[in-house]
């Protein structure tokens, strides 16, 4: 840290991503990334006339990826944010809307509490309840920015869209961000709540279901005015938010939703079938409606499972904070990792009296 540093940011704790080892070739079950490529109309959509192109500015405005996302999702392109990855836009909304501070849970996606301390924003963190779900009554009347990763990050446990409404409803002075990146592997958007509620903002990305987490995509869905804020943000940072390569390939792939559907469709059928392998196993197991799991066993420590499987060329996540220090994310890749995994952790488990 140099002398220069300002003082308000000296103490700030930067998020800390998943290691991405560059030493041997690692099943990598630690970053939630899919195990399956885009379709091959993605790489198709940029010829040799969009890389002569890139000697050009992007088109700030991302016309053709907005209609793309607004046609998917039945909305008007007035109501979509483009951005650089989920992490961008939740970045401009705490900017945006922090100032009566922020509320989400204990345990979630750790860039929330970074957020807030890089704004100065107050927290109100709410622990769980012991089994990890959300008590929607703890973020009902409270009109501040309200942010809720659904499923959440790292459980995997997701709230009824039913539940969300109540939540987003009891607020209507304050901005409710549902961060829906684990969405469809087996939860409810609450997109069509964007239509009924004007302080509701969904955020969605390219990372996990549509295999594109090189690409750093995403975007979100609201009422219009929420949307013109983001945007005044954005072109007050970085109006070239969104590469050209990025925008066309972003395109290409709404196009190809049943591919996707298909392999979000397999994830969740092997993240059941691991998740009773591990029960079979002893273990502990969150009822994960996204592409990892959570567990724990009695029989060893999270950190030493974690370890364990990185001396065998396997990586899972595992998180320090004490309410979870025992559990480890694990991530769905295809069925033959999983075997992988599962081999390792029948053979580590089997040494342990």
């Amino acid at each position: 840290m140099s002398r220069f540093l300002s003082q308000k940011l000296q103490g700030l704790e930067a998020y800390v991503p998943g290691e991405q080892p560059r030493d041997k070739r690692y099943i990598k079950l630690n970053t939630n990334e899919s195990p399956y490529p885009p379709p091959a109309d993605v790489a198709n959509a940029v010829g040799k006339a969009e890389i002569e192109d890139l000697r050009l500015y992007s088109d700030p405005e991302c016309t053709a990826l907005k209609s793309a996302v607004a046609k998917q999702y039945g909305v008007n392109t007035e109501n979509v944010f483009i951005s650089n990855g989920s992490d961008e836009v939740l970045n401009f909304a705490f900017m945006a809307y922090g100032d009566n501070g922020a509320i989400f849970p204990d345990i979630t996606y750790g860039f929330y509490s970074v957020f807030a301390n890089l704004y100065g924003i107050k927290p109100q963190i709410i622990p769980l309840r012991d089994d990890f779900t959300v008590d929607i009554n703890d973020y009902c009347g409270k009109n501040s920015l309200v942010v809720i990763a659904n499923p959440n990050a790292p459980t995997g446990i997701a709230l009824e869209l039913s539940e969300i409404e109540k939540i987003v409803s009891s607020n209507p002075d304050g901005i409710v961000i549902i961060d829906e990146a684990y969405v469809d592997f087996g939860a409810e958007s609450a997109v069509k709540l964007t239509e009924k509620y004007s302080n509701l903002l969904v955020v969605q990305t390219y990372s996990k279901s549509r295999s594109m987490a090189g690409a750093r995509l995403g975007f979100a869905i609201a009422d219009q005015s929420i949307i013109q804020d983001l945007e005044k943000i954005k072109y007050s940072t970085n109006p070239y938010n969104i590469n050209s390569i990025t925008q066309i390939a972003g395109a290409a792939a709404l196009n190809n939703q049943a591919y996707f559907d298909s392999n979000s469709k397999k994830i969740a059928e092997t993240r059941e079938y691991v998740k009773k392998e591990l029960i079979n196993l002893g273990f502990t197991v969150t009822d994960s409606k996204a592409n990892f799991l959570f567990a724990k066993s009695d029989k060893i420590g999270g950190k030493e499972l974690y370890l364990s499987l990185k001396e065998r060329g396997v990586l899972i996540r595992h998180f320090e904070s004490k309410r979870i220090k025992d559990y480890n994310r694990i991530t769905i890749g295809s069925r033959e990792e999983m075997e992988i995994f599962l081999k390792n952790l029948h053979e580590i488990i089997g040494g342990k009296k």
